[in-house]
This record gives structure tokens, sequence and C-alpha cells, in this order.
């Protein structure tokens, strides 16, 4: 698994050819989900883009006008970030990030993990091995296998590069 590291004034990482495909994957739904799929009753768009008033519908509407068209721009922008930094084509490579594009990753990370979260039901108290193990016994190729990696490794990618920039 690749890991994020310092290099001067750049964050740096390798990336095997199934990690670009993944997070290409990833960064892509996310973009679709916050255009073609934008649907205020999915709970992944109420997760990012909670209710900022929840005891005032009509509080929470006004500030939702005034604000959402620019955090869905920012954050389909991030996703794009992820797009933009990996190798082209079905090669894996280097990535290297300066600061704002690192930030762009960490919050698009963010996103990309709380989609999945609410997706695969993960809670505050949810010990994700123990979940992986459980779905690895009920059925090792299912798809929630899959999912419940994928959602461990965009954490595992998140911490190695919030420990980059903090080093």
């Amino acid at each position: 698994m690749s890991m994020f590291r310092r290099q001067g004034d750049r964050y740096a990482a390798i990336f095997a050819v199934d990690e670009v495909r993944v997070l290409r994957k990833v960064a892509s739904e996310v973009v679709g989900l916050l255009t073609d799929g934008f649907d205020h009753g999915d709970p992944v768009v109420g997760r990012l883009f909670p209710e900022v008033y929840p005891d005032d519908a009509a509080g929470s509407a006004e500030f939702r006008r005034y604000t959402e068209g620019d955090l869905k721009t920012a954050k389909i922008d991030q996703a794009g970030a992820i797009l933009a930094a990996l190798p082209d084509g079905e090669a894996g490579g280097e990535v290297r990030l300066d600061a704002e594009a690192a930030e762009a990753w960490l919050r698009a990370l963010n996103d990309a993990r709380l989609a999945m979260g609410v997706r695969l039901e993960i809670k505050d108290g949810t010990d994700l091995g123990e979940e992986l193990d459980d779905a690895v016994a009920e059925d090792p190729t299912s798809s929630r296998v899959f999912q419940l990696s994928v959602y461990a490794y965009l954490g595992y990618l998140q911490e190695s590069l919030l420990n980059a920039l903090i080093d």
C-alpha cells in the first residue's frame, strides 16, 4: 500500500495500478453523487451536507440556499484534485502534491469515507477490523468485503497524508 512522505515542499506516494483504479473510481463516484445523483433524500447527501439547524427547517433551507452551491463545487473540485493527480491511463506511478493539493486530497478522502460509511452503516463505535472479519467469514468474495477494504484503505491513505503534512 502506498504511503505519503514529505519531499521538501511536496508530498509524494507511489501507487500501484490497483490503487490508482480504486482512487479513480471512488473520486469519480463522489463527483457523480454531487452532480447527476445529487438528491437531498439520499442519506449520503445528508451526511455530506448536514442540516445546520436541525430544529429549524426554514433556517436550514435558507442557509443551504446561500452555501450549498459553493460547498458542492468545492467538494467536486477536491475529488477532481485526486483525479488530476493520479497517473494517466491504466498505470501506477508516483503522485506528488503541493500543500494545496494535499489539503484537497484530505478533504476529498474524508468525503469519500463519509459517503462509504453511510452506505456501509459504519457508526462511531464500529470496530472496522471486526466488521471486516465478520464479512469475510460470511462471504469472502462479497462486495461488502471489497467495500470495507476500500473504506479501510482510504482511512490509511488519509492518515498517511495527514502525518506527512504535520511532519
